[in-house]
């Protein structure tokens, strides 16, 4: 009986979109199944509450159809001319004897080539990050991609034998003019160290861009994009930090309640430390937020005294939390990728399928 319910629903979506008669109305049938709050993203999103049998079968079963509607999609929306409406199919209309449709394609139609580029996931989606966490009022700072080692290490409590810089595997460069050492930011929070020196508490603030590491696999690139925050004032604490990445969740993924573990780690710029991770399912070629397993986001924690002082802030009077994120790994959370090194292979097949649309009323 599932069954037959499911291939209800599935004719019901088909036949609205067929009926479909101009972009407003397939702008409103793609938010209505295939957006964020679409039917068919939800009925994805509570797969984790399925047996997992049951998840699996049911998973493939949506996965399938959702690649079915999206190329539906972008072929009707490729066959509208701007400001007009869509021409119906020819097949089968009593009276015409004109046999223009072949496989379902209505060769009668005027070309419209898709001229519109697409804006990449990785500005898209720090876009997204950013906008939330400006309206939360953390102002934006920006750093020099090569650093020195007081900014990348020294100051953030990392002295020149320390460990924890051998878990950065770093790009050393050639030394400058006065023979110190050059290398490419291994991450942003050399960018924090720079703004606490530059201005007085409080703090919030946000860094952006790429970082580089020795390392390279499926869930791993030598350059990738980070996206960290700095909140120092007074009386802050750690629920203040879990709060705040508790909401961001929930509205960047658009998942209520949404799942997290914080797991205590080690990071010798922060005391306590934590890495976070979301509940997620993965199925296939498909990733989604919500199930049995376990992904880690991001890493987190309060600032550690030693940096406070380094950068002449009285950690007697001030406290803070800070976190850091990769860019590429929430938008492969959200968005459903399971390869990082896509993300740089300029694929024009996974461009045009993961990217976005500038300026297009219809979401992408």
């Amino acid at each position: 009986m599932a069954g037959d319910k499911d291939r209800i629903q599935r004719d019901v979506v088909l036949e609205a979109l067929h009926r479909v008669g101009g972009k407003e109305e397939l702008a409103a049938w793609y938010r209505d199944v295939l957006g964020k709050k679409g039917s068919l993203t939800l009925a994805l999103r509570s797969l984790g509450s399925l047996d997992k049998p049951l998840r699996r079968e049911r998973g493939k079963e949506l996965n399938a159809l959702r690649r079915m509607l999206e190329g539906r999609y972008e072929q009707l929306l490729k066959r509208m001319s701007p400001g007009e409406a869509v021409e119906r199919s020819v097949r089968g209309k009593e009276g015409n004897d004109r046999q223009d449709d072949v496989d379902g394609e209505d060769w009668s139609l005027p070309v419209s080539g898709d001229g519109c580029g697409r804006l990449h996931p990785i500005p898209y989606v720090m876009e997204e990050i950013t906008s939330f966490f400006g309206a939360c009022g953390f102002v934006m700072a920006q750093g020099p991609h090569v650093e020195d080692d007081d900014h990348n290490f020294e100051a953030l409590n990392m002295p020149p034998h320390h460990p924890a810089r051998q878990m950065h595997d770093t790009f050393y460069l050639s030394s400058d003019e006065s023979g110190a050492s050059r290398l490419l930011r291994t991450h942003t929070s050399s960018v924090q160290i720079r703004a606490m020196r530059a201005g007085t508490p409080p703090f919030y603030v946000m860094a952006s861009g790429g970082t580089y590491r020795r390392d390279y696999d499926q869930t791993h690139t030598p350059m990738f994009h980070q996206i960290e925050g700095l909140a120092v004032d007074k009386d802050i604490h750690m629920g203040h930090l879990k709060g705040c990445l508790q909401h961001f969740c929930e509205e960047f993924f658009g998942y209520g309640d949404v799942p997290l573990r914080f797991r205590p780690s080690f990071f010798p710029f922060t005391e306590p430390s934590a890495e976070v991770d979301i509940a997620c399912h993965m199925d296939g070629e498909s990733l989604s937020v919500g199930g049995e397993s376990w992904m880690e986001i991001l890493g987190c924690g309060m600032v550690h005294p030693h940096v406070l002082e380094a950068c002449g802030v009285d950690s007697g009077c001030w406290q803070g939390f800070a976190f850091g994120m990769g860019v590429e790994r929430l938008a492969m959370l959200k968005y459903g990728m399971r390869d990082v090194r896509m993300f740089f292979e300029s694929e024009h097949g996974w461009l045009r399928h993961y990217g976005f649309r500038p300026f297009s009323v219809v979401s992408p």
